[in-house]
């Protein structure tokens, strides 16, 4: 939260390797003032999403997510925080407002505003069989983000989450990421965007090459700068989705099973900028998945659950997860 919107230098300057929360700075033009630990529009929305797949009983209505989306931006306003909105989220409840929900409501959807909310999906649906759980994806996306692009984004974070879930390791996450990404990216309106998949792919060459040598300290410096430089940090779903597998990638090549370290992963996603915090949330998402709750500082978690009264995330969890055994 409090790195969103800044440079890498910025970053450094400020907080050097992200360490514990911070609140969000005065000149921050998201989250000015926020105390430490307060969650985002990510959190927000992934929130809402799991409430609806509950409901749906594995399935989110797209008419039911238009309207909760809606109702959350009304509050966000009341409380001074509409800024938190991403740009095609914006635009498509505002579609959705005077026309209704329609799949051409998210026509223009590219960002990154699926992927981030998509977590509760892949903990939901299992990872097998993939098409099974693109479809989850495409219903949990299409109001705000029906592109290709956003929709290969969101696929690779479910299907990521999803497999490590289902006790795969690093390796077998990203394949799974690029392959839901390549089927997703079949989905939806086309738009002017490169491949995902591809891109995912190139990230995590990227960083393992970038990042192979020397002491921690230097490959955390090296492969944020790569990722920073070339990966892309921005809320393109093409930029952060990379940049988040890319993380984790990182973690390991920093230390043996730091892609199962979510404390970790968080932090250096964390110390990015650009859309740290979104980066950070799909990057962590995973990585929970990975290494399960017992990975995260009982400290942090306890600071987030007093940040955030009624966010209930542990109750989430477990009627989500009861639900992918149902299913």
């Amino acid at each position: 939260m409090p790195t969103e919107g800044m440079s890498r230098t910025t970053v450094l300057a400020r907080y050097g390797v992200v360490d514990r929360f911070h609140p969000g700075p005065p000149d921050s033009e998201t989250a000015p003032g926020l105390p430490a630990a307060h969650v985002t529009d990510d959190t927000d929305q992934a929130v809402i999403v799991g409430r609806l797949l509950l409901a749906g009983r594995g399935r989110v209505d797209p008419t039911d997510l238009a309207v909760e989306l809606l109702a959350w931006r009304d509050r966000m306003q009341a409380t001074g925080a509409a800024s938190l909105l991403g740009p095609s989220t914006r635009r498509a409840l505002e579609s959705i407002r005077s026309q209704g929900p329609s799949p051409t409501s998210g026509r223009w959807g590219d960002t990154n505003g699926a992927a981030m909310r998509i977590t509760p999906v892949g903990i939901a649906v299992p990872s097998r069989p993939l098409e099974g759980l693109v479809d989850a994806v495409v219903g949990a996306s299409e109001p705000t983000h029906n592109t290709h692009v956003a929709l290969a984004g969101a696929a690779a974070v479910a299907a990521g989450v999803s497999t490590a879930i289902d006790g795969g390791d690093l390796a077998a996450v990203l394949d799974a990421a690029t392959r839901a990404a390549r089927s997703a990216a079949e989905r939806g309106f086309h738009t002017a965007a490169p491949s995902v998949a591809a891109r995912l792919q190139n990230a995590v060459r990227l960083v393992r090459a970038e990042a192979g040598d020397g002491a921690p300290e230097a490959r955390i410096d090296a492969g944020c700068a790569a990722i920073d430089e070339v990966v892309g940090t921005s809320l393109a779903t093409q930029e952060s989705v990379p940049a988040a597998f890319a993380v984790l990638v990182l973690a390991e090549t920093v230390r043996p099973g730091g892609a199962a370290d979510p404390w970790l992963v968080c932090r250096l996603g964390a110390s990015l900028g650009g859309d740290s915090d979104t980066i950070a949330a799909m990057a962590g998402a995973v990585s929970g998945a990975l290494g399960g709750v017992r990975a995260l500082p009982g400290a942090a978690r306890d600071q987030v659950a007093a940040a955030n009264p009624g966010l209930a995330l542990d109750a989430l969890a477990d009627d989500l997860l009861a639900l992918r055994a149902r299913a």
